[in-house]
């Protein structure tokens, strides 16, 4: 369940690992603070952290069972930040979860899925100016990892929206093409929920709203706001492009098959000359006058070849055929 527990003193990791038990006394202590890091923690797992740092039920209860919509949640003096990450695997976009308790002295990450957040512990590390600025410090580093995070997998929707742009306008049609634009439009939409209620705690964040974050660190949450409504543009330009897509697809459907049934009414057509024809001379009846003729034979095959001729002539100048 644990996967790190930290503290930090003037920017910097003590070294050793800390106990749990003593994580909370190391967080009173100036200019440190504790970074715990969980992975789908269970109730009686988490129930060790939530007593040693007074977290609110309600925030535990949500951190445990996750499936939360990215928000920032104020409890007494303490955040609760829900964030989803996402990353592309095998052309499927997979969210994860990542729960953050930050308080004074203190931040817990509990994450859900695959997000792993070691590399970001590790480079912010190598921040110790950073790190100097308290848990915000932290909440910061994870936060702007996530959002940075968000361009390659945008980036791989623009490039699948360009491949059915392609497929939709092509001369050749692809029978799935509806399918594969629901599909992606499933995707777009589901990142941008994951996405876009993330814009206004971090706007809050950036305006300095909260006392745990620093002066110092809301230039950079400003920074990744700014960063943050540049995927949403993205996300949204995706959005709308693919609903047009798909609206010219449905007219592109439309337009074969009307183009099938005027290429059917055609051949219908010229089919009917031959079948009515000789529907006629084959009713036998006694009194035709044109049975007994010697050139009737030749003379009904020439009319028949010379009409169709005629309407395969007239329904190709007309764009039927």
């Amino acid at each position: 369940m644990i996967v790190d527990c930290a503290v930090y003193e003037s920017g910097r990791r003590r070294p050793g690992d800390l106990p749990i038990l003593h994580a909370c006394e190391a967080s009173r202590r100036d200019d440190a603070f504790v970074w715990i890091g969980l992975y789908e923690p269970s109730q009686d797992e988490f129930d060790s952290v939530r007593r040693e740092f007074d977290l609110h039920e309600l925030a535990v209860e949500d951190a445990i069972n996750a499936h939360q919509r990215p928000k920032l949640e104020v409890y007494g003096d303490s955040l609760f930040v829900v964030l989803k990450p996402a990353r592309y695997c095998d052309d499927e976009l997979e969210f994860g979860e990542i729960l953050i308790f930050l308080g004074e002295g203190f931040i817990i990450t509990v994450r859900h899925g695959e997000a792993p957040l070691h590399d970001v512990r590790v480079h912010t590390e190598q921040r110790p100016d950073l790190l100097e600025c308290g848990p915000g410090a932290a909440l910061y580093a994870i936060v702007d990892w996530i959002v940075d995070h968000y361009l390659p997998v945008v980036s791989e929707l623009d490039r699948h929206v360009e491949e059915i742009e392609r497929e939709v306008f092509s001369p050749a049609p692809v029978t799935n093409t509806a399918e594969r634009i629901y599909e992606l439009k499933r995707q777009v939409l589901g990142l941008h929920a994951a996405v876009v209620p993330l814009a206004e705690p971090l706007d809050l964040l950036a305006r300095g709203r909260h006392q745990l974050i620093e002066e110092n660190l809301r230039a950079y949450f400003r920074d990744v706001h700014d960063h943050l409504l540049r995927v949403i543009d993205r996300i949204e330009n995706c959005r709308d492009l693919l609903t047009s897509v798909l609206a010219a697809n449905m007219t592109q459907v439309t337009v074969r098959q009307n183009e099938d049934m005027r290429k059917i009414s055609a051949w219908g057509a010229i089919i009917v000359v031959p079948a009515l024809i000789t529907g006629i001379y084959g009713m036998n009846f006694r009194h035709m006058p044109e049975l007994g003729w010697r050139f009737g034979y030749p003379l009904a095959i020439f009319a028949i070849v010379l009409i169709c001729f005629a309407l395969y002539r007239y329904f190709r100048r007309i764009g039927w055929l």
